[in-house]
């Protein structure tokens, strides 16, 4: 079995490698970095500070969108959205690659600390018992000083984090 992951969806828009790794990867996403996706495609706001890599990752965004709608992996999605906690079957994007998006719940539980889409990634990570994937240091710094249970990695450790070969029975003892 592969690696899972819990990541932010823009991040798979931003950070092509993700979606080439070296072994099987299952990438969980909060329904709510779904819904981002349409604000930051439709955004004035640059989501990358160089004009023409936020041109391409706007595009990118634009055909992450177009693959959630297709009507099977829109389907999917449906099924997860019926029920707080409700997983989508997996939607497969190449042989090493698939995405699992869930019907996370924000709570007050870390709200005051984290925004929240943050929020929803962390609840996901410890509900679902995986690592998650960040490029976001600041979130980082704010999950060690909040001594958040959750094993994170920065994108750019992607394939340290591939290798880590801690079980979710190891994982658990985290909690």
């Amino acid at each position: 079995m592969g690696r899972r992951f819990v990541i932010e969806s823009v991040l798979v828009a931003i950070y092509g490698q993700l979606m080439v790794p070296s072994r099987p990867v299952e990438y969980i996403l909060p329904y709510s970095t779904l819904a981002e996706l349409y604000e930051l495609k439709d955004s004035p706001e640059p989501v990358m500070p160089d004009e023409q890599e936020d041109a391409h990752v706007k595009s990118m965004i634009g055909e992450l969108i177009q693959f959630f709608e297709d009507s099977l992996n829109k389907k999917k999605i449906e099924r997860a959205l019926a029920v707080p906690w409700r997983k989508s079957p997996p939607i497969l994007v190449n042989e090493m690659v698939s995405f699992t998006i869930i019907n996370s719940v924000d709570n007050a539980h870390y709200g005051e600390t984290f925004d929240p889409i943050e929020t929803e990634l962390i609840l996901t990570a410890i509900h679902e018992k995986v690592p998650m994937l960040t490029d976001q240091i600041e979130l980082v710094d704010k999950m060690i000083q909040g001594e958040v249970p959750v094993q994170v990695f920065d994108v750019e450790d992607f394939e340290f984090a591939l290798e880590d070969e801690r079980s979710s029975d190891d994982f658990k003892t985290l909690l």
